[in-house]
């Protein structure tokens, strides 16, 4: 039998692991479940099937993928770990074997130079393959019915290095761009974009340097550009070699995004620059008259993560804000603006996904008025009209959290906006959860629906809807 996790806030509460996998046929339904809703909510997040074998951080837990699946106003629910390499080991002795991050000092010997691989950050269904991403590996596939462990996935040995668990789906081509980072190896400058195209073939790969090595978890697609944003989260293994923090906050680097054309090559990198902030999470961008237009969640430092010389990070910095952000291509300056919208501490934004890269009205947000934030815990969900500048919110129950939301429209031709967000509900009184089920437009108003679990859902990262067959 395993030995007890240690008191860490991370394994504390929904945060804690759920040591087992299981099926549900048929949840219990309150209100009524929409019929046009028949696809799966597919979510994806840490789950550390042992206990760790030094200081644990949220982004090294080994991934475990839920599904919900609805159809005929009926709800099914699985989940299953992804049994990497990594995991399949670790089972196999009955310990964890890995180090966080895979540190070689805090590893057993026997997997040194080993693939760290937890793929716990996304799931996304792409060109016939069910994938789980995580940032610093290539994709791992699953079954996309029984979400049984498959593989990595470097499609057909034309993907080199790792691929970012944040890929955009084109509104108008279906395909997906991704990038990669550290391409090379920890502390390597090395990027590479990608291009898969609707049926899954990796078509095209760009590898350009960036100016320095930084952890870059997500990135900005318009109509005509891609854009790179390098924040001053470093990973440096010299650093660590000399007892260091790996990933570290340098507050004296600049900002710098890269701006290249969408057919452009590493000659085209156009880089403008900011000051030191950090932005996990982009909502949406689009591109207009010569202007690039994001709008981003902004951290004053890295959320989390030390300073380059040891120090703590300070947890009033590790709250995320609305912003606008605007790079004048024309323009005579190198530099970005940025505008404050919202003052509320959120996370985790998505949009109506059709209109990806293109001018969107809508966001939709994991919030919370309260400094737990700062723990990456949301009561709260958000929808921001950027026309009107206004914030409607539904609010959870005291104690109650709450995941990313994922808008599903109404239909393939609906105007923006008009569907549903779906999110899954930890509620803290009885261990539990639900799948939320609210009409986009209303989400004052509460659920239209929920589906109640007896077991729990982890509080996790990102997940996608993938609509029926």
């Amino acid at each position: 039998m395993t030995h007890a996790y240690p008191d860490n806030r991370f394994l504390r509460g929904n945060f804690a692991p759920l040591r087992l996998e299981c099926d549900a046929p048929d949840l219990v339904i309150e209100g009524e479940l929409p019929r046009e809703l028949d696809g799966t909510l597919l979510r994806n997040g840490p789950n550390p099937y042992y206990p760790p074998r030094d200081d644990y951080h949220m982004f090294s837990g080994d991934g475990m993928v839920h599904a919900f699946r609805l159809h005929d106003g009926r709800v099914s629910y699985r989940n299953r770990w992804v049994r990497t390499d990594k995991l399949n080991r670790e089972v196999a002795a009955g310990r964890a074997l890995f180090g966080t991050f895979g540190n070689p000092a805090t590893s057993e010997p026997e997997v040194r130079g080993v693939r760290y691989n937890v793929a716990n950050t996304n799931v996304l269904f792409h060109g016939g393959r069910l994938l789980a991403l995580e940032e610093f590996n290539p994709p791992f596939e699953l079954d996309a019915n029984t979400l049984a462990s498959r593989g990595p996935c470097d499609f057909e040995g034309r993907l080199r290095g790792p691929m970012t668990a944040h890929p955009k789906v084109d509104a108008q081509t279906g395909a997906l761009h991704a990038f990669g980072y550290c391409v090379d190896g920890w502390g390597s400058p090395r990027m590479a974009y990608h291009h898969i195209d609707a049926a899954g073939v990796l078509t095209r790969t760009v590898e350009f340097d960036a100016p320095y090595c930084a952890m870059v978890h997500d990135f900005i697609v318009t109509e005509r550009y891609l854009v790179f944003p390098i924040f001053p989260l470093t990973i440096e293994p010299q650093r660590a070699r000399r007892g260091g923090p790996l990933l570290a906050w340098e507050q004296d680097r600049p900002s710098l995004l890269g701006v290249m054309p969408r057919e452009g090559s590493a000659a085209d990198l156009r880089w403008f620059a900011g000051e030191a902030c950090c932005v996990f999470h982009p909502l949406n961008a689009y591109d207009a008259d010569g202007v690039i237009v994001a709008d981003m969640l902004r951290y004053d430092a890295g959320p989390g993560f030390p300073h380059a010389d040891g120090r703590p990070p300070d947890p009033r910095q590790a709250e995320a804000r609305l912003e606008r952000w605007r790079l004048d291509l024309g323009g005579a300056t190198d530099t970005f603006t940025t505008t404050r919208l919202d003052e509320q501490a959120s996370e985790f934004p998505r949009l109506d996904e059709r209109y990806a890269g293109l001018a969107h009205r809508y966001g939709y947000f994991s919030t919370t008025p309260g400094a737990q934030g700062r723990a990456a815990v949301f009561d709260e969900i958000a929808r921001y009209d950027f026309v009107r500048d206004t914030r409607e919110i539904y609010r959870l129950p005291a104690g109650d959290s709450v995941s990313e939301p994922v808008f599903v429209p109404r239909a393939a031709d609906a105007p923006e906006g008009e569907g549903w967000l779906l999110a899954v509900a930890y509620r803290a009184r009885e261990a539990r959860s639900d799948l939320l089920v609210l009409d986009a437009a209303q989400i004052a108003a509460g659920p239209v629906a929920l589906a109640r679990l007896e077991t729990r859902v982890p509080s996790g990262f990102h997940g996608n809807w993938m609509p029926a067959a």
